[in-house]
């Protein structure tokens, strides 16, 4: 084709669009593009789309972003304090920390605050805390100290004791398909104690176990780029690939997305948190710039690692 062939080309094409022609096949082939486009968009933005915010959602929010979270409790190993023990949660709530924790279910329906189902990190033992009973799990020890694995009841009766009001990030920690039972345990040991607290999972069943069954409690989504190699699911690619993309989100609708922060520029972090509109809480921060930025874009931080001010920047500037 000669040059001036693609130029008369060119001017046809000019000329019909100016007559208001639409059999143009260049600008036909834009238009379905942009369409396509728009409608992929749309319907990214409908899958992770949060809960419709509310007054009260709002308010809530707002009081949970006064605080900073302590990751599993204030704890620090050179000082002998274990992640996830009593004395790890009464250093952070005596400093006016809120506290991120995890909660398990034991083979006899125990609740209890540890990280992990394998417990070889935590305490040198080759055992799983599902297949334990809570006396079983009581002659283990935490990270050679002489602290075990406490009670959610006792984590609970910390902060209660303190008179403020220093909300909790409860971690509902599946295995197997124990979360309805798991979630329904958590929701009936919360209810006894008069705290402020919002709950998480990286499980969607307990997300939507919430949706259906407590609408009344502030609700995330637990996620992580799940494709990079070594921090799957555990339940096969195409899982791992759904909850990166956070698709369980058209089912459960939460309140907040809890998106570890080295991967918060992931589209559907960004999709839902800055589009969207759902709440952000980062995870976890390692230096006081980690933490300054996350509330700067309006999350709450989950730390560890350093002692920053209990009070978070949002607050201070409020």
């Amino acid at each position: 084709m000669t040059r001036d062939t693609v130029s008369l080309s060119g001017m046809a094409c000019h000329r019909s669009c100016r007559k208001g022609r639409t059999g143009c096949p260049m600008h036909r082939g834009f238009i379905k593009g942009a369409l396509l486009g728009a409608g992929l968009l749309g319907a990214s933005c409908a899958v992770v789309a949060p809960r419709p915010r509310s007054y009260e959602r709002e308010r809530i929010w707002a009081y949970l972003r006064r605080f900073r979270y302590a990751h599993r409790g204030l704890h620090d190993p050179s000082l002998g304090i274990p992640e996830n023990s009593i004395p790890a949660f009464e250093r952070a709530a005596g400093l006016g920390f809120g506290s991120e924790l995890d909660v398990h279910l034991t083979s006899d329906r125990r609740l209890v605050v540890v990280h992990d189902s394998d417990l070889a990190r935590l305490t040198g033992e080759q055992a799983i805390v599902e297949e334990l009973s809570l006396p079983e799990l009581a002659q283990l020890r935490l990270g050679g100290t002489g602290e075990r694995i406490p009670l959610f009841s006792e984590v609970l009766g910390v902060y209660g004791r303190q008179g403020m009001k220093i909300p909790l990030i409860v971690e509902v920690k599946t295995r197997d398909d124990n979360h309805a039972q798991l979630a329904a345990a958590v929701m009936e040991e919360l209810d006894r104690h008069a705290l402020i607290f919002c709950m998480e999972s990286f499980d969607p069943r307990v997300v939507q176990w919430l949706r259906l069954n407590r609408g009344d409690v502030f609700r995330g989504q637990l996620a992580q780029n799940f494709l990079l190699a070594g921090d799957g699911t555990g339940r096969g690619p195409l899982a791992d690939c759904a909850a990166t993309l956070l698709a369980a989100n058209v089912f459960t609708r939460p309140d907040f997305v809890a998106y570890r922060w080295s991967d918060r520029l992931m589209p559907p972090a960004m999709l839902s948190t800055r589009v969207m509109g759902a709440a952000y809480a980062g995870w976890t921060l390692h230096s006081p710039a980690e933490l300054l930025a996350c509330e700067r874009r309006g999350g709450i931080g989950i730390f560890e690692g350093f002692v920053p001010d209990p009070q978070s920047s949002a607050y201070a500037n409020d």
